[in-house]
């Protein structure tokens, strides 16, 4: 990917691969690296087939041009940017405050560009009835990458996405609207507030991306917080977390002692210099209280451009260690990423 100007996202300390335009991907959005090819599961291949909608065009003093021009906008929480892919027609990437938050592709919405996305979509993927519509409720919408990905991978498929910057929702409903037909309702609000109103038993998964600028919200840490998000979901459910956290993983140790009250069942999925401790990054935490197909997520993550590891079971007890869960009344946001761990030039 490259974004109009010649310059491109560059994220600090990340280690490139040789050919790629930008870093692996850090906290919330960072872009990842251009997928190298691998093999492409049926939801992908559905979402391939999935239907195009219009992109905007941009203008000059003699009118319309074809290639498309930036957008940039005031919302709610900052000051959005729409940069379009020069590499790829049709494509965008969304920052918020210079800070990459979404990628899109209108005619593929299986092209996942960011890697904590890709993990996210394999969750997707492997959520029991495969291939079957299922009911999902989206934390946090950015420019709807994930709902698209679910309306073209899981056909008749029906989901929410909430999101609290209103300004955010009508630039992307007015520059990257959904295709006809996508079953997607989007609801402006607080992701706390509409999780303790929502009702039980009405989800088949929920997808949390919920950060306010580089960081995930204490609202969204607590341990009263995991039992409202474990009340929505159904038997057999599954809740997915975006977070981010680097050694000695005190927040991810208190996210995971949190969601160990309320859930059976835990892992994590991470790059393994992140699970080391060796950089700074994004880890999809995963909760259900019944088994997940962890082997087939794992097959997924490790077939991935840049390889991720599923961990569960002992090692995790190792990593929660002696670690308590946080709540409402001590809960703070997840830490503030280092320097330059992700922005755009």
């Amino acid at each position: 990917m490259r974004v109009p100007g010649g310059r491109n996202p560059a994220s600090g300390p990340w280690p490139s691969a040789p050919g790629t335009a930008y870093p692996a991907p850090p906290v919330r959005g960072a872009p990842g690296h251009r997928s190298a090819p691998r093999p492409v599961s049926a939801a992908r291949q559905a979402a391939a087939r999935a239907p195009r909608t219009a992109a905007p065009a941009g203008t000059d003093d003699n009118g319309p041009v074809n290639e498309p021009l930036p957008v940039t906008r005031s919302v709610d929480f900052g000051t959005a940017r729409l940069l379009p892919d020069i590499d790829c027609d049709r494509a965008w990437l969304l920052t918020v405050d210079g800070a990459p938050q979404s990628y899109v592709d209108l005619d593929d919405p299986a092209r996942l560009e960011f890697e904590y996305t890709r993990r996210l979509a394999h969750v997707i993927d492997v959520q029991e009835p495969r291939d079957a519509p299922l009911d999902v409720v989206h934390l946090g919408g950015g420019a709807l990458t994930l709902p698209r990905y679910v309306a073209a991978a899981r056909p008749g498929s029906r989901q929410l996405a909430v999101e609290a910057d209103r300004g955010l929702i009508s630039l992307v409903e007015d520059v990257l609207p959904l295709p006809p037909g996508a079953g997607v309702e989007v609801c402006a609000a607080d992701a706390r507030a509409w999780v303790e109103a929502a009702p039980e038993n009405s989800a088949d998964l929920v997808v949390a991306d919920v950060f306010s600028g580089s960081r995930i919200p204490a609202g969204l840490t607590s341990v009263e917080y995991a039992r409202a998000a474990a009340r929505m979901l159904r038997p057999g459910g599954t809740y997915a977390a975006n977070i981010a956290d680097g050694a000695p993983f005190g927040f991810l140790r208190s996210q995971l002692a949190a969601f160990r009250e309320v859930f059976a069942e835990l892992a994590v999925i991470a790059e393994p210099a992140v699970l080391r401790g060796r950089r700074f990054g994004n880890v999809v935490l995963l909760a259900s209280r019944t088994p997940v197909d962890l082997a087939a997520l794992a097959r997924r993550c490790a077939a991935d451009p840049f390889p991720a590891r599923v961990e569960h079971g002992a090692p995790l007890t190792r990593l929660i260690g002696d670690a308590v869960p946080v709540a409402d009344q001590e809960a703070q946001p997840s830490p503030e990423p280092p320097d330059g761990a992700f922005g755009i030039g």
